[in-house]
């Protein structure tokens, strides 16, 4: 088995070949229904907004052109509350009580809010001088007609869909969200141990419960054991009628590691496999075309640390692809290093803790327990480092890129 990093793909080029998935059918959906999914175009706005001129304040709508000539007191005429249509002016004297929202009649240009103003009966007296325009939303100063509200690739979020529903929009074009089969492998693996020889499953219920914090809905778990007829009934059934197969353990050189020369016996076409990271050095990458359906594959390490990571790194950079992103790769930033790290020859992606000091400064420091069976430093993580490949601790960085967790 290789160790020494040559030979091996690097991290950025594995993000090259994500690249090459083929996005996901488009699809119109009603705006509730398009959260977390990605843009598949531009969306416009064909309103202005506000749609109207109209109060910022629950207070009086006033001639400044008045309180310019000194005027304090003023007649009240009317009432005009928020989604009411009402079709009241005022002349010189005069005032309406409106309310926050309320659309402005156009004969008043300023609004004084209630704080300033006393009333009493169908008179208020102004107690104190506002200049013309006060307190008042114009029609179209957020964005006018033509305006991108939201561009092709971006992500929906709770927020962006409020922005798009307060802009009158109903429905988006967006990429459809791939089917996902997950199948966990390894004759150890189990969920009750009924020997002394397995261990718990950790890979089946972090899969599953990361693709839903993503929005992924159409997932079938399924656990196969390392036998060749089983594995290739699983796989087969599993790229026929599944946009994407994420598979853990059977990636490596053993003699039980089946998962690559089952996958290219059933037509799979390899991408890559071994990337010059650690953990998860024989992460392995094809692609299943047949004339009505195509799929890709994702096989995993087994061990879960190994699993996380490449969860965080290469299957989210995966599914942006899959879903339209041109370009996609982890969002990674910069940060202080403290401490160092002991050099490797493959890219280091170590569970980190990050923190901010009073300046303002980014640092992230490496937890213990890094091997790649381990999970526990989870607790404390919140962030992934990337440390590039060196030799000794004496070379050790300075700065690290990470992502958040």
């Amino acid at each position: 088995m290789n160790c020494s990093g040559e030979g091996l793909i690097s991290l950025d080029e594995a993000f090259v070949a994500y690249a090459t998935a083929e996005p996901r059918k488009i699809q119109i959906l009603p705006l509730i229904q398009a959260h977390q999914h990605y843009l598949a175009q531009d969306v416009v706005s064909d309103i202005a907004l506000p749609l109207f001129t109209q109060s910022a304040v629950d207070g009086y709508a006033l001639k400044s052109e008045d309180i310019n000539a000194g005027i304090t007191e003023f007649e009240l005429v009317g009432e005009i509350r928020a989604g009411i249509e009402e079709n009241i002016q005022i002349e010189s004297g005069q005032c309406v009580r409106i309310f926050t929202g309320g659309r402005l009649p156009d004969s008043s240009d300023t609004v004084a809010r209630q704080e300033i103003v006393s009333a009493l009966g169908r008179q208020i007296t102004l107690n104190q001088v506002i200049k013309k325009g006060t307190d008042i939303r114009y029609q179209g100063e957020e964005l006018s007609v033509g305006t991108v509200l939201a561009h092709k690739g971006q992500y929906l979020k709770s927020g962006l869909l409020a922005a798009l529903g307060m802009a009158g929009v109903k429905a988006v074009k967006v990429f459809n969200r791939p089917s996902i089969a997950v199948l966990i492998t390894g004759d150890e693996v189990s969920e009750n141990l009924d020997n002394d020889a397995k261990v718990f499953d950790a890979n089946s219920p972090m899969i599953l419960s990361w693709l839903h914090e993503k929005g992924f809905k159409n997932i079938h778990v399924e656990h196969v054991i390392d036998e060749e007829t089983v594995l290739k009934k699983a796989l087969v059934n599993a790229l026929d009628h599944y946009d994407l197969v994420v598979t853990t353990g059977g990636v490596s050189v053993g003699d039980y590691d089946l998962i690559r020369p089952v996958s290219q016996g059933l037509g799979a076409k390899e991408v890559f496999w071994q990337v010059a990271q650690k953990p998860g050095k024989p992460i392995y990458f094809a692609e299943y075309k047949q004339q009505n359906h195509s799929s890709y594959l994702l096989g995993l390490p087994g061990n879960p640390a190994a699993v996380f990571v490449c969860l965080e790194i290469h299957l989210s950079t995966l599914l942006k692809a899959m879903q339209g992103l041109n370009e996609p790769k982890p969002e990674w930033q910069m940060a202080l290093l403290n401490g160092s790290v002991k050099g490797d020859s493959r890219e280091q992606l170590l569970r980190m803790k990050l923190d901010i000091d009073d300046k303002g400064q980014l640092s992230v420091s490496k937890l213990q327990k890094q091997q790649s069976h381990m999970l526990s430093n989870l607790n404390d993580a919140n962030v992934i480092g990337r440390i590039p490949i060196f030799k000794n601790s004496e070379n050790s960085p300075e700065f690290v890129e990470f992502i958040c967790l």
